[in-house]
């Protein structure tokens, strides 16, 4: 379909929108731009119709001549494509793990790295990305990982469904996804490339002003191409035989994310959220890939080997973990619920003492510890437990909205709270009550309870939830009124 306030003899610059096509159901408005870089005025003008990606839509009176406009774009993969302006991105990556939205958020437009050992779930978040987040469209890059992974994604992908903004039939998710598949046992070379054809179809849904999540699966594999191919020019090695410009590299390829002012009219912002999965050899983290893309990405979610053998998945360490992000979303997240910037620090808290703890009690036992030192133990092992670990084979868990994620967190920071106030305060009785009889007695209807929130069902309408939450919030602060009084 041709836009309807073009004439001929008028004007058009790179990124003007001369018409839409309509993809497919989830993606319906897929724009035809006037290549970067092509300045003229139209001779012809676009009429409705069927056209393949070689046939003449419109013609453009250039400086150098006539130039076809066409529904393809040919672009140099390692040339970034130009925008206005680089802005200030404002609003969360959601990705439908609470370890990572609750604890350790990215962007859309942010920078996000995954390092981790064989077997941690480096893939299996970088799926459930794809799969959940809140981008418009997804490039999911397998570079050099083993091609059962990516049979795994043309099998699992077409199965998932989404909704148009919650709303309409179940769509599958592969009308918003884009493969650039690329195993292991392809040419070097190819694995190379594979990246920087990522990021340019990335670059192109970013210049129509769609959000994009490029997934690359992993670098580790691309720096190792890197090597290869540095080795066979013969330039001189730096660290383990990777090239003196791997970091370079590196910093090229995550500054093309970023929240963009797209070029030509009408006036659009785009953005794409770069996720890359690292995998560094042992789980070294002072692997030079690791270290160099560490110096680079705004968010990282460090995976832990022992915290995956223990099975606790999405395997990510919290005591390593950091997000740049916090204060740029700190307004989003408060807009979602006033409190969250409190719970968030109680939990962050909680994680820390009971790490300081841990040692204490290795070394003299757990009876030695005071009340309050037992309720952040328990607490510690119900956010670890309960809230951290997350089943994404399973329907009541394999995503988490955002608003289920912020009651969770309520619900865990009220029973802290209480636990804290009855162990510290006296009763009725003149005396604190201790957490062995709160475990034995009427906490542990609430800690059951408590555990039992995670199998509240995602596709149940938020205020459900939320209500759901609340209530359970306020039957912990009046069971521990009732208790104190008794």
């Amino acid at each position: 379909m041709p836009s309807t306030n073009l004439e001929i003899g008028q004007q058009v610059f790179g990124g003007d929108v001369v018409g839409v096509v309509n993809e497919n159901a989830l993606f319906t408005d897929h724009k035809i731009m006037i290549e970067p870089g092509v300045q003229g005025t139209l001779k012809t003008l676009p009429v409705a119709g069927n056209f393949n990606v070689t046939e003449t839509l419109c013609v453009v009176e250039t400086s150098k001549g006539e130039r076809n406009i066409r529904l393809a774009h040919f672009w140099p993969v390692r040339r970034p494509r130009p925008c206005l302006e680089k802005l200030q991105a404002t609003q969360p990556l959601l990705t439908g793990q609470r370890v990572l939205d609750a604890l350790y958020p990215s962007t859309l437009g942010g920078t996000c790295a995954i390092p981790g050992a064989f077997g941690c779930g480096k893939t299996c978040i970088s799926q459930a990305l794809s799969k959940y987040s809140n981008s418009d469209c997804v490039v999911y890059v397998g570079c050099g990982e083993r091609g059962n992974e990516m049979a795994e994604v043309l099998e699992e992908f077409p199965a998932l469904t989404t909704q148009v903004n919650g709303e309409g039939p179940e769509l599958s998710i592969m009308l918003r996804t884009c493969l650039v598949a690329n195993t292991s046992n392809m040419p070097v070379a190819a694995r190379e490339a594979s990246i920087y054809t990522g990021i340019t179809l990335s670059e192109y849904f970013r210049d129509m002003g769609k959000d994009v999540a490029m997934m690359a699966d992993s670098t580790s594999r691309w720096a190792e191409a890197l090597r290869e191919i540095s080795g066979r020019l013969a330039e001189m090695p730096a660290d383990q035989g990777f090239p003196a410009h791997l970091g370079s590299k590196l910093a090229q390829f995550y500054e093309r994310a970023g929240k963009v002012t797209c070029c030509g009219s009408p006036d659009r912002n785009g953005s794409i959220s770069i996720v890359g999965a690292v995998s560094p050899p042992g789980g070294d983290f002072s692997d030079p890939v690791t270290a160099a893309t560490l110096e680079i990405v705004q968010v990282f979610w460090g995976l832990d080997k022992k915290l995956a053998q223990r099975k606790h998945f999405p395997s990510v360490n919290w005591n390593i973990s950091h997000s740049a992000y916090d204060k740029v979303l700190i307004d989003y997240f408060n807009g979602q619920d006033a409190d969250f910037a409190t719970y968030k620090k109680t939990i962050k808290t909680i994680l820390q003492l009971e790490n300081d703890l841990i040692e204490i009690v290795q070394l003299v036992g757990k009876d030695s510890l005071g009340e309050d030192q037992k309720a952040t133990l328990k607490v510690a092992d119900i956010i670890k437990e309960e809230f951290l670990q997350q089943n994404a084979f399973s329907l009541y868990d394999c995503t988490c909205p955002l608003i289920k994620t912020i009651g969770m967190m309520k619900v865990i920071c009220a029973f802290y709270d209480q636990c804290k106030k009855a162990v510290t305060e006296n009763t009725s009785s003149g005396k604190p009550l201790t957490m062995a009889y709160i475990e034995s007695n009427f906490g542990a209807k609430l800690i059951k309870e408590i555990t039992e929130m995670k199998f509240i069902m995602p596709n149940v309408p938020e205020a459900e939830i939320a209500a759901q939450l609340d209530s359970l919030a306020g039957r912990i602060v009046d069971g521990f009124r009732a208790a104190m009084n008794e």
